[in-house]
């Protein structure tokens, strides 16, 4: 059975969702998952890189994202030597902001990992030595303030973890192999759906962003993401509503109207479709306590 690494082990007992691990070099370790992601730096020596059934070399260079499900191993290992940065995205709380109109964002956190199989690995992000060391440089400062941990600790190393994300994110839109490439046309794609989600998207026009046929578009995305371009908006769309529901106290029609939606009816359906309850229920289970209306009996005298 698949170990699972469990972030009670990995992480210190504060809480803070970033660590960092260093093997120098990699020992064997067993094939295993874990409840967080990693963001893996091979800064030496060579290895096999196994992901289910399908494996790949890794040596001096290579980057990649791990997901908390995704069961991986090292085999074969040369000396190998990697920096891996943990982190519980769903901890971090973080406001992507521009990131996420930043295409090689969305290739190398999201796309990369999903494609693994379809391109035999050569889609991932290759760094050049100077790269490599400011990487490095990033990760030595963030390790410094997690050892000592003073205050204002959390602060800093996020924000430096979020340095290296636009940095590797930045590098990943410089590749030249024609694999990355590809996953940067439809993150190009993602990246217009996500800045312009409140807008009406033409298929013709997100197929001209993104360099590709519509047919091909279509195809590509779907095989990246598991849904078709316009289902991710929707979903996207949705996702903005419900935060917005646990947030403030527009009625459900204007934030239907807001995140691009053009019939509150439609809106419901959808967002019922993906949630499971309808917006009105959702905003219900998020609402403090102390606005929720205890509903009265009928005929109750007040």
């Amino acid at each position: 059975m698949l170990r699972t690494l469990k972030a009670s082990e990995w992480f210190p007992s504060d809480g803070f969702p970033i660590a960092i691990e260093r093997r120098e070099p990699q020992p064997e370790f067993p094939a295993h998952k874990h409840e967080f992601s990693e963001i893996v730096l091979i800064t030496g020596g060579e290895c096999l890189h196994v992901v289910g059934r399908e494996s790949w070399p890794l040596s001096a260079g290579d980057v990649f994202v791990i997901g908390g499900t995704q069961g991986h191993v090292y085999r074969d290992l040369k000396q190998l030597r990697l920096i891996n940065i943990l982190f519980q995205p769903e901890k971090l709380q973080l406001g992507l902001g521009d990131l996420q109109r930043l295409p090689g964002y969305h290739a190398l956190f999201s796309l990369e990992p999903a494609w693994r199989r379809r391109h035999d690995f050569k889609s991932r992000l290759r760094l050049k030595p100077r790269e490599m060391a400011a990487v490095i440089a990033l990760v030595d400062q963030m390790d410094a303030e997690l050892r000592e941990r003073d205050a204002g600790f959390g602060f800093l190393t996020t924000a430096l973890f979020m340095q290296i994300v636009v940095y590797l994110s930045r590098c990943y839109e410089q590749a030249r192999d024609a694999d990355s490439r590809h996953l940067l046309q439809i993150a190009k794609a993602i990246t217009h759906l996500e800045s312009s989600a409140d807008s009406t998207v033409n298929l013709d026009q997100l197929a001209s962003i993104a360099g590709m046929s519509k047919r091909s578009l279509v195809r590509a995305f779907h095989e990246a993401t598991g849904v078709p371009p316009i289902a991710y908006l929707i979903q996207l769309r949705v996702h903005r509503a419900a935060a917005l529901l646990r947030s403030s106290d527009e009625s459900i029609t204007d934030i239907a109207f807001r995140v691009g939606f053009a019939d509150s009816n439609y809106f419901t359906r959808q967002f019922t479709k993906q949630y499971s309850v309808s917006p009105r229920r959702y905003r219900l289970m998020y609402a403090p306590p102390r606005s929720r209306q205890v509903q009265k009996p009928e005929n109750t005298i007040p």
